[in-house]
């Protein structure tokens, strides 16, 4: 066998090993999920009620209350690590996020737009979102486009953005008042409210829009080494670029839409991801997805329990951990640049 064999079987089974580590903790965070809370429930308890003997209480503390908010993180987790992934391969920045370039301001604009002029259209609440978050990603590549902007310039552009669409959003609610009383813990970020009529069209959306972006793996990788290298294989990169920013924008979009403005998902799993199984996108998009339904199980597991009988927004603890990471990918960035 030679080196190269030798290199790529080393290769697999490291793959191998973290998927499987990853699975394990995906399937534990998940049973935590379930389980803990202000009445705990075990195991022996949730296969009674799956069979039909379980208690009344246990049964609607589950049904009713954590299943829909774990599906909700780990929806939200996967589609905005997904979303992480594309933006960044598209835009050619590490930096890039739906938080950081601010398509997720965008998304709870829109949003909150929509439930300002019409407050009972739930089923409108996903297609304003995507919207908003779709508006958003265009602007920040048509700049980066026409300007020939930096990486680091692109992203101080899309903070600006990012605030600009946060200001339009506290005005509407200064207007709003009465109208909009959940749009606070809307910009928060959290699962304390989910509306089931809201995520089931958001949960279809987001299984759909992984399910295509990983067809096109191969499609996103070679998009993301660069126009010409995508021209000299005859893909067609203008076409392409804008079906993924399309494809972000769904999956930013329909994860806000009930999740609320999280941050730094699409930024921290996909480089996590990276870190376990490189930069193929066969392996890094379900890698990241798993990892970002993961990361925000655990992170709304803790802030319900740490702090008990109080809960804090989950968007506020992923801003204690985003924050200092992206400052961290910032920093790395800058080191490598005054090298090269």
């Amino acid at each position: 066998m030679s080196a190269i064999d030798r290199k790529r079987g080393r290769r697999r089974g490291g793959r191998g090993g973290a998927l499987l580590c990853l699975v394990f903790l995906f399937f534990l965070v998940l049973f935590l999920s379930l389980a803990a809370g202000a009445v705990t429930v075990s195991l022996s308890d949730m296969a009674a009620v799956v069979m039909g003997r379980g208690k009344a209480s246990h049964e609607a503390i589950l049904i009713h209350i954590r299943v829909p908010r774990t599906a909700a993180c780990a929806l939200a987790g996967g589609g905005l690590a997904v979303s992480g992934v594309v933006i960044q391969n598209v835009l050619q920045n590490p930096l890039a996020g739906p938080n950081i370039i601010g398509v997720n301001a965008g998304a709870g604009f829109a949003v909150v737009l929509c439930s300002f002029f019409f407050p009972l259209a739930y089923r409108a609440i996903p297609l304003a979102a995507f919207g908003g978050a779709l508006c958003a990603v265009l602007f920040i590549y048509a700049l980066a486009r026409k300007t020939g902007a930096s990486r680091i310039t692109l992203v101080l552009a899309g903070v600006s953005v990012n605030s600009l669409l946060n200001a339009a959003s506290d005005m509407v609610h200064t207007f709003g008042n009465d109208t909009l009383t959940s749009t606070y813990s809307f910009r928060l970020g959290g699962f304390s409210a989910i509306s089931v009529q809201v995520l089931i069209p958001a949960g279809i959306l987001i299984g759909i829009g992984i399910l295509v972006v990983c067809l096109l793996g191969n499609e996103l990788e070679i998009l993301s080494l660069g126009e010409q290298v995508a021209s000299s294989v005859g893909l067609g990169a203008r076409r392409f670029r804008f079906l993924f920013l399309v494809l972000a924008a769904v999956l930013a979009g329909a994860s806000v839409s009930f999740a609320g403005l999280l941050g730094f998902v699409g930024l921290i799993a996909p480089h996590m991801a990276r870190r376990m199984v490189g930069e193929e996108c066969r392996y890094l998009l379900p890698f990241s997805a798993l990892f970002g339904a993961c990361f925000v199980m655990a992170c709304d597991l803790a802030a319900r329990t740490l702090w008990s009988p109080y809960e804090i927004p989950t968007g506020i603890l992923l801003s204690f951990v985003g924050a200092p990471f992206f400052l961290y990918l910032l920093f790395r960035q800058k080191r490598r640049r005054s090298h090269d």
